[in-house]
């Protein structure tokens, strides 16, 4: 059977969550590289709904910023008081009017929730016809949480408060996980029922089903899969949990289309990070962002890409990369760094303790160690010696070095930019090179060596440096002597 498509998806965002004693607003924290609320919307995009509605509250102008980036496809309605679930359906009814068809309820800080969880539900609600069908779920430990209770046929007599329950009662172990999907025009009547005449002085959205109930509608219910999808994130405790299941889920769907995970517990990865087959992820490796890692690549040990493209056959080790692209067979690290606008060519290598930014390394090119390169374009087969600097900036502005191709930078130059190398030239080592070498000259820029004999005896004398030279001198001597 097609799964219905819904007419509306409400998603409930409103409360302040100060379980999570953050200034960030909670439905805003970040999982796996997508705020909470995000999670919820692309599960809820999922079910190709005719509309997405999003009550918000809490910080209400910083979350409209943030779906307006995210999600400009979802209307969001401002709940301004919070007075409970009930309340925020009205609300969200109020602005969107009568909605026939399904209108399926759910809440913003449940990013473990699938859309084939929700599409089941939505499911089983059309199949038993029901006024409004909730998702439940069978836990090991129900303390807490709303009883469902049914009837002899199964339908859903009553969902019963912790508080509320009985010893009977408090022995079922299904759940209400707050997920709902109603019949639209009957849950615009019901809401506008509920009362606020309880201890908390809110509107709950349970009271619905009971009032549906009463008018002679059935209410059903549909258990998930696995009790884990529907537990909200309410501290920073139940956050790092759903990080932990969500990213198995993430390595688990990589492993099984062919990448190799070393160590499953270490490696973290964003939901829209791309592996291709043949991909090695080695322990200690974070991959962010957008990050793409193409067939046959090995990333880490101990490594971290954001929104990194890495090409065929590339090696990253030990290496911290951002918004850089690492062609195929390139190699990088170990203890590399690579930031934004680095672009090496395929086979061209970025290595141990260096540095990297606004830098295009061309095809073969090396820079083996050392070494700090920013603003510069190095040409193919090039070389860069240990502890080459690129000098770019000015104190004001950037400045760009250029270094041909198969040219040779000796170690412990410093280019001072602007600056270029031509193809096939060289520079000395330990030079200053601020004027540009023609191609196949080489640049030299540094004094001539001149030796002062005895100068450590005559300022340094009585150290262990001029007992040295004594013994050397007197060594020498002996030496002579014998030959």
């Amino acid at each position: 059977m097609s799964v219905p498509r819904p007419a509306a998806v409400i998603v409930l965002a409103a409360g302040e969550g100060t379980r999570m004693k953050s200034r960030t607003p909670k439905i805003l924290h970040e999982l796996c590289g997508r705020a909470l609320v995000d999670h919820v919307l692309v599960a809820a995009r999922g079910l190709d709904p005719e509309r997405l509605i999003i009550v918000i509250g809490h910080e209400r102008e910083r979350v409209q910023a943030h779906l307006a980036g995210t999600s400009p496809d979802a209307q969001a309605v401002v709940q301004v008081e919070q007075k409970g679930t009930g309340h925020a359906v009205r609300t969200a009814l109020e602005a969107a009017g009568v909605i026939d068809g399904t209108v399926l309820v759910t809440y913003g800080d449940t990013p473990l929730l699938r859309t084939e969880t929700l599409a089941a539900l939505l499911e089983r609600h059309d199949e038993d016809g029901n006024a409004v069908t909730v998702l439940t779920a069978e836990v090991p430990d129900p303390y807490g949480y709303g009883r469902i209770v049914r009837d002899a046929s199964g339908a859903v007599l009553e969902i019963v408060e912790e508080k509320d329950a009985d010893p009977a009662q408090r022995a079922i172990k299904e759940m209400n996980s707050g997920v709902y999907a109603f019949d639209g025009r009957l849950l615009a009547d019901a809401v506008k029922r509920v009362s606020a005449s309880n201890a908390q002085g809110e509107e709950y959205l349970t009271d619905v089903l009971s009032i549906l109930r009463e008018d002679g509608h059935r209410v059903g219910a549909h258990i998930a899969a696995d009790y884990v999808e529907v537990e909200g994130v309410n501290d920073r405790v139940q956050l790092a949990f759903a990080r932990k299941v969500l990213n198995a889920r993430l390595l688990e769907a990589h492993m099984r289309a062919g990448v190799t995970v070393v160590d499953p517990a270490g490696t973290w990865v964003d939901v829209d990070v791309i592996l291709e087959a043949d991909v090695v992820i080695h322990p200690g490796t974070q991959l962010h962002g957008c990050t793409t890692v193409a067939m046959g690549a090995e990333i880490g040990p101990a490594s971290t890409l954001t929104d990194t493209i890495v090409g065929e056959g590339a090696l990253v080790r030990n290496a911290v990369c951002v918004d850089a692209v690492i062609g195929p067979e390139a190699l990088v690290g170990p203890y590399a760094y690579l930031r934004p606008g680095t672009v090496l060519a395929r086979k061209a290598k970025a290595g141990t303790y260096v540095e990297m930014k606004n830098a295009q390394v061309g095809e073969g090119a090396k820079v083996p160690h050392l070494s700090y390169v920013g603003d510069a374009t190095i040409g193919a087969g090039a070389n860069i010696g240990a502890s080459a600097i690129f000098v770019n900036y000015d104190g004001v502005n950037k400045h760009h070095t250029t270094v041909g191709e198969s040219a040779f930078v000796g170690c412990d130059t410093m280019l001072v930019a602007p600056v270029t190398i031509g193809d096939g030239a060289y520079t000395a080592a330990g030079s200053v090179i601020d004027t540009d070498v023609p191609p196949g000259a080489i640049g030299v820029a540094r004094g001539r060596q001149r030796n002062i004999e005895g100068w450590v005896a005559r300022r340094r004398a009585g150290t262990r440096s001029a007992e040295a030279a004594l013994r050397a001198a007197e060594a020498g001597k002996q030496q002579g002597s014998q030959t």
